[in-house]
């Protein structure tokens, strides 16, 4: 059976799905969970790895999808995580298939991971300090995440990208240390505009530091030129003008919304899927595979789901809601 894409109504072409393994975490970072934490989900309304990759080889064979990342919350915490990235890349071994991770368990993990078929890895630091890392993070954890960072480098997962949360007042000062960082260790760090998906419910848009600040910081001392990517993705893209190793990125989900090119859509851990991180419903698909169905009519839920694709996320406009689940929920 030949391939199809899956299109929405704005034309837009749906190649890379994010499955969250796990809404459990670790950390309780304040942009995204309350202190307390959450209500976890029970174990048998996560999605089994059978049903996981049932999805998966859904999304690959039928409708082309190249790029699968594997999110949780924290997908390190959950058991054996490495038997279902293997599960996946046994679809099809070309497959680009990423993870995004706090690091904290990597360096236990990190080679497993890459023989399992993982290609590369993002890893959420927010900080170079051991201080505002606790503060952030509501978590001890900083030497633990800079060596499951550096066990991801040994084991070859590389690229390995940063991901830093900027919010003004907590971190928005480090920038900089982070480009320098970038360019003496070649890691590409992306600078994410703090989103209104926080479990706190506190978020305003005072405390966004809009990306274009950011760049023209680093600028200051390291000149950028852009790089042409050959498809779309929420990053926009920079290496070093004097050729240091390195580069940087900046996603600009508030500031400045890059919807009418968004390639991605989402299974939560329980099997929702969502078109967009914003979406204020899911089409569950949990339920209608435990119930028996055919992967020709999953295919015809998911196809009418990816069609009715929001045109668009409203921050900052009239009539913005905001989703019901945190970040940690939905899954980055």
């Amino acid at each position: 059976m030949g391939t199809s894409t899956l299109r929405d109504s704005y034309g837009r072409v749906a190649d890379d799905l994010r499955i969250s393994i796990t809404d459990r975490c670790n950390f309780r970072c304040i942009y995204c969970m309350p202190a307390e934490g959450l209500k976890w989900l029970k174990r048998d309304d996560i999605l089994r790895f059978e049903e996981i990759v049932r999805l998966a080889r859904i999304f690959v064979e039928r409708y082309g999808v190249r790029t699968i990342r594997i999110t949780g919350g924290e997908p390190l915490v959950r058991i054996n995580v490495e038997e279902v990235i293997g599960m996946i890349n046994a679809i099809d071994p070309t497959l680009d298939i990423t993870m995004t991770t706090n690091g904290v368990l990597l360096r236990d993990k990190a080679l497993l991971l890459k023989n399992a078929g993982l290609k590369r890895i993002n890893i959420s630091l927010d900080t170079l300090s051991m201080e505002r890392f606790h503060e952030i993070a509501r978590s001890d954890q900083f030497n633990r995440t800079m060596d499951g960072i550096q066990a991801a480098r040994e084991v070859g997962l590389w690229p390995i990208k940063l991901n830093m949360v900027v919010m003004k007042g907590h971190n928005d000062d480090e920038v900089v240390d982070f480009a320098r960082l970038a360019r003496a260790e070649g890691y590409e760090v992306r600078f994410i505009e703090y989103m209104p998906l926080d479990g706190d419910g506190t978020w305003t848009n005072d405390q966004v530091v809009p990306s274009r600040r950011i760049q023209e910081q680093i600028e200051d001392l390291f000149p950028l030129v852009p790089v042409a990517d050959p498809r779309p993705g929420p990053a926009t893209r920079f290496k070093f003008a004097d050729g240091t190793q390195g580069g940087v990125g900046f996603i600009s989900s508030v500031s400045q919304a890059f919807c009418s090119s968004c390639n991605r859509i989402r299974l939560t851990a329980e099997g929702g899927l969502r078109t967009c991180l914003f979406s204020l419903q899911e089409t569950p698909l949990r339920d209608l595979m435990r119930s028996g169905v055919s992967d020709d009519h999953l295919g015809r839920v998911i196809e009418t789901a990816i069609w009715r694709k929001e045109e668009g996320h409203l921050i900052n406009q009239p009539g913005f809601i905001k989703p019901a689940k945190s970040m940690s929920q939905i899954g980055g």
